[in-house]
């Protein structure tokens, strides 16, 4: 499950029809109902002073529920969501906008109870019905993965101003109460003279604890704490969201957002390429102790980044195409060369994590493979996946060779150094990139794709062109992560569908349609267990590395981020590695900070 926060799934007959407040998918919620306040958050955390944030790219809507327009990064804050996620505990929530979540005897419905004193902020109460409503509108107007994550919902009832009820399909899709205590609650009477499928230009209605403040679309966003927010002194709210304003300033990209952030004019940054934490935070800021550089450990899964193939694209539709074409890509010489050592190789699409698969299939996961024995390699059952290991030096002249072998198989072969098909056509095709800090990762890969004949070419578009081009999968290959949680779910058919692959901006990139994987996706939805999730992600790993959707790249352990010295923070190790909606201005450090700052330093 994917971002999403979840309930105490009990078994057998300790299914009582009890209220709760919290709700989680791995054991029991860390927190007890009367628990005052996250333990990541300071309660008496002072609010106020504002903080400036960088965004590269631009926006156009702050409706980020619909794929038309790009929305701001920010739009979601104007909105209160039922639960609230714990930054420190794997897949664990707590009631919010709710008071209270109650599953039923039978597993097949949820019902949350409404906090009578949640108000929008124009004074309206909110109510079951715009509970009702929003779910209602997302699924039926909303991205594609609503409308996946909502597949087993067979209706929502509104039992009265304050009670709505959710009724599944089925008892065995065990993430659905989390899947709706993580809905974002929209006022159905603000939307009512509004049309919600085109992108929104006017500040949104929400119950919030943020709303918005100036804009310049394109530029700059200031979101505004609501000072008298209704949910101020909930023990999910205490000491969170303390700026009292929070101003986004919009570059064109990464590298200008960098000199803006070493210029003092953006307060915080989450660093995500490996040559700019080693080589450009050596500024006289860093030198004086007025900027602060830090590595945080996390304990998340990783997921998978790499360069994603489009096989709707006829020149991917071959696996042993994609095998080859992943097979060149030298990562030990750009761990070495261009990230200074700092990556670990991903061999999974759910790294970091128990949910990865290893060695060869045993047990449970043997049996959930064996009855498609005749549609899977023979080697996926005898070997254990593994990427090629080189020693760095740029010359993968064993992996060129194996890479010609499984393209002379798949019909190309090379002539005048061109690499053709039987009707003499080159293998041509361009690498869609949305920032140009992904260049130096594509432009060496290039380089060996050329070594086996084939034409690869970079394309850097801004980030608004990127999302409408991912969106109508108008790409041959591009950069994508596909995230994952302690608990896949129901965001797994959004990943891996046939229906996705087919759904304009899904998830889907790839195009993934695969018998296989889609047999084995409702095994990982309706787990019973965790060891039955266990074998069917394990499963469903497997067969995704046998398919070739990916050229797999790495992952870090970490959180890098930089910050100028005005804010102040508990102090503990977070199993997100960071909690930064606890941070607030600290008005001393901020004061000598912004000093030095006006003076040039």
């Amino acid at each position: 499950m994917r971002f999403l926060a979840v309930l105490v799934l009990m078994t057998g007959s300790a299914l009582a029809q009890v209220p709760t407040h919290a709700i989680s998918l791995l054991g029991e919620p860390a927190l007890p109902a009367n628990f005052t306040h996250f333990p990541y958050a300071n309660p008496d955390a002072p609010k106020g002073g504002e903080v400036t944030l960088g965004s590269v790219g631009s926006f156009d809507s702050f409706n980020p529920f619909i794929v038309r327009g790009t929305p701001a990064a920010d739009a979601a804050r104007v909105y209160d969501t039922l639960m609230r996620p714990n930054a420190d505990e794997a897949e664990t929530s707590y009631a919010h906008l709710a008071a209270s979540v109650t599953l039923s005897a039978d597993k097949k419905s949820v019902t949350f109870a409404l906090r009578p004193e949640a108000k929008f902020h124009d004074g309206t109460p909110v109510t079951a019905d715009d509970v009702a409503w929003t779910f209602e509108t997302l699924r039926e107007k909303g991205r594609p993965n609503y409308r996946q994550y909502y597949a087993d919902i067979d209706k929502v009832i509104v039992d009265g101003p304050h009670h709505v009820s959710f009724h599944f399909r089925t008892d065995q899709n065990r993430e659905l109460p989390s899947i709706l205590g993580q809905l974002p609650v929209l006022p159905k009477h603000w939307w009512a003279s509004r049309d919600f499928t085109k992108p929104l230009t006017e500040p949104p209605l929400g119950s919030g604890p943020y709303r918005v403040g100036k804009v310049e679309f394109g530029r700059t966003l200031v979101m505004e704490r609501v000072a008298d927010y209704w949910g101020r002194n909930l023990p999910t709210a205490r000491g969170i969201d303390n700026f009292g304003t929070r101003r986004t300033e919009y570059f064109r990209d990464s590298t200008v957002a960098l000199e803006a952030f070493k210029a003092g004019q953006t307060d915080y940054r989450s660093e995500n390429v490996a040559k700019d934490w080693a080589t450009a935070y050596d500024f006289p800021a860093v030198q004086k102790g007025l900027v602060k550089k830090e590595l945080l450990r996390h304990r998340l899964p990783t997921g998978m980044q790499g360069f994603a193939f489009n096989t709707r694209r006829k020149l991917f539709q071959d696996v042993r195409v994609r095998e080859a074409l992943a097979s060149v890509f030298d990562f030990e010489w750009e761990n070495a060369n261009l990230f200074y050592g700092a990556y670990t190789r991903t061999q999974s699409y759910f790294s970091n994590s128990a949910l990865a698969s290893t060695g060869v299939p045993e047990g449970a996961e043997l049996a959930l493979l064996e009855p498609f024995r005749a549609k899977l390699p023979a080697s996926l059952f005898t070997q254990p996946f593994s990427l090629p290991v080189t020693d760095g030096s740029g010359n993968n002249r064993a992996q060129l060779r194996r890479a010609l072998e499984l393209l002379k198989a798949a019909g190309w072969d090379t002539k005048e150094r061109k690499l053709v098909n039987q009707q003499g056509e080159a293998f041509s095709f361009e690498i869609l990139l949305d920032s140009p800090s992904y260049e130096r990762i594509a432009l060496p890969y290039v380089q060996w794709l050329a070594r086996l004949g084939i034409e690869a070419r970079v394309r850097t578009v801004d980030p608004a062109q990127y999302q409408r081009l991912t969106d109508s999968f108008d790409y041959d290959m591009t950069e994508s992560g596909v995230p994952q949680s302690d608990s896949p779910g129901n965001e797994q058919v959004g990943f891996w569908s046939c229906d996705s692959a087919k759904s304009e901006g899904s998830d889907n990139l790839m195009g993934v349609c695969n018998p296989v994987v889609e047999a084995l996706l409702p095994k990982v939805i309706h787990a019973a267990n965790h060891a039955e999730l266990l074998a069917a992600t394990h499963a469903l790993d497997r067969v995704l590395l046998a398919g070739w959707y990916m050229v797999p790249q790495w992952y870090l352990q970490s959180v890098r981020v930089a910050y100028w010295d005005r804010f102040g923070r508990v102090d503990m190790p977070l199993r997100s590695g960071i909690a930064f909606d606890a941070w607030w201005i600290d008005p001393a450090k901020a004061a000598a900070t912004d000093a030095a700052r006006r003076m040039g330093n």
